[in-house]
């Protein structure tokens, strides 16, 4: 899992890349992904429509690419620098959902383009959904290591938390009368610790 010293993924895009980032995620909380059109993204950028192009084929592209990076920045945001490896982990899972939940971005992702995320759930397994198995199973492979989490494949432990905490996040507005946000993060911790637990029972 990222930790909070861990590289700034900024280093690796140049400033005209951050700024087309910002201008992407502008117009998506304005619009939407399916009215992002990368012209636009470029007016706002203050960059020619061929820099953008030469980047990113579509808006599609660009869209994953800056989902990906909010996706990281979050979790390496949320995720602490104390204790086992599935306390970290448990507790990075959590505070990662209900920031994902509140975050104006994913947040109109979530309202206008429902037919995407359906898409992305159950039609095929999105880039931004990898990259969250894979991070997650980078700390289940050091909690296993340290004895804080069951053994089993940690691609296929990874996947099982990535299907709850999605679930958490996107159906958490349906039950929010019966389970508001503080007790959602509550019983979501509860959980994925209860899932990850050494088979002693044992609570590192």
């Amino acid at each position: 899992m990222p930790t909070p010293d861990a590289p700034d993924a900024d280093t690796e895009f140049s400033a005209i890349d951050l700024a087309i980032f910002e201008a992407a995620r502008a117009c998506v909380e304005e619009f939407g992904v399916r009215r992002t059109t990368l012209t636009e993204v470029a007016r706002r950028a203050g960059v020619s429509r061929p820099t953008v192009y030469r980047r990113w084929s579509d808006t599609g592209a660009l869209v994953a690419e800056l989902l990906v990076r909010e996706l990281r920045a979050i979790l390496t945001a949320t995720m602490p620098a104390t204790g086992s490896a599935r306390a970290r982990l448990v507790a990075g899972i959590v505070a990662g959902a209900a920031t994902i939940r509140s975050n104006p971005l994913f947040g109109k992702i979530f309202r206008t383009d429902t037919d995407l995320m359906l898409t992305y759930v159950f039609g095929r397994l999105g880039r931004n959904q990898r990259t969250l198995i894979e991070l997650f199973a980078d700390g289940i492979r050091d909690g296993q290591h340290d004895g804080s989490i069951r053994d089993g494949d940690p691609t296929h432990l990874a996947t099982m938390l990535l299907l709850i905490a999605q679930s958490a996040v996107q159906s958490a507005s349906t039950v929010s009368s019966l389970l508001p946000g503080a007790d959602l993060d509550a019983e979501l911790a509860h959980a994925i610790e209860g899932y990850l637990l050494p088979a002693d029972g044992r609570r590192k």
